[in-house]
């Protein structure tokens, strides 16, 4: 018997009528269990590589052939191609005919446009935030300013990077636009980046960290303005800091 009469004869009540439902029906509406393990091996090959990228552990021009990444991935290549498409959409790839990907570096005119539109998303995640009633729970941020400031005082650049990125993150999820905090995170995944591939030619991250912590002070006691100009002024200061880095080592791009 089929399966979908089987289930259909399971249930009390039920009719042969409705157990005999096209099996075109039932394909169109239930996906195969081959196409919902090419979804998940799709997302995990998506996540994985995205994260390689924004942790520069695939540097900007790193490039490699499908192959070459199902094999490192353990699947098969069509996941890894349809993964690859996605990263392209959000900018951090280059997908090569018979070339395979490669990591797209950035430009200083880019990064000057994303903090800019940064600080404008979470300039306002702030207002929406310190206004709403009830204020949903601020613990996220307040972790991840500790970690911060823990990070900082440990000289420790990777784990305080990793803090700052979460703690933006947190900031655009808890202002209750949903599409504000999508647009922010592709944008924060480009910032992210930067941040990965300067870390070390970077002095110690202690002005970032007082920055942080005015904001969250601001959101807790409601001064939504004063969040925002603090916000904004974080981001300014973050793009001059950049660009002086770039300039100083003669770099085009990262």
């Amino acid at each position: 018997m089929p399966r979908s009469a089987k289930m259909a004869a399971s249930v009390p009540g039920s009719s042969t009528a409705v157990a005999a439902k096209p099996a075109a029906v039932a394909e169109t509406v239930l996906p195969s269990s081959a196409d919902r393990d090419r979804v998940s091996l799709t997302e995990e090959a998506y996540r994985v590589l995205k994260r390689e990228i924004l942790d520069n552990r695939l540097p900007p021009g790193f490039q490699a052939l499908e192959p070459e990444l199902a094999r490192l991935l353990g699947m098969s290549r069509t996941p890894v191609r349809e993964a690859l498409i996605r990263l392209q959409d959000e900018g951090l790839v280059e997908v090569q005919r018979r070339r395979g990907m490669r990591v797209l570096p950035v430009a200083p005119a880019d990064m000057r446009e994303i903090y800019q539109i940064l600080s404008v998303l979470e300039g306002e995640a702030c207002v929406l935030l310190a206004a709403r009633k009830p204020r949903p729970n601020i613990r996220a941020l307040i972790r991840e300013t500790d970690a911060m400031e823990a990070a900082a005082a440990a000289g420790d650049r990777e784990s305080w990077a990793k803090a700052d990125d979460r703690f933006h993150r947190a900031l655009v999820a808890l202002c209750g636009n949903r599409r504000l905090a999508s647009f922010s995170n592709m944008l924060l995944d480009q910032a992210h980046r930067t941040v990965m591939v300067t870390l070390y030619i970077r002095q110690l991250p202690t002005k970032s960290v007082v920055d942080h912590r005015l904001v969250l002070e601001d959101i807790a006691a409601g001064h939504s303005e004063a969040a925002r100009l603090h916000l904004r002024q974080h981001r300014e200061w973050g793009a001059g800091e950049l660009l002086r880095i770039l300039e100083r080592h003669r770099l085009h791009h990262l």
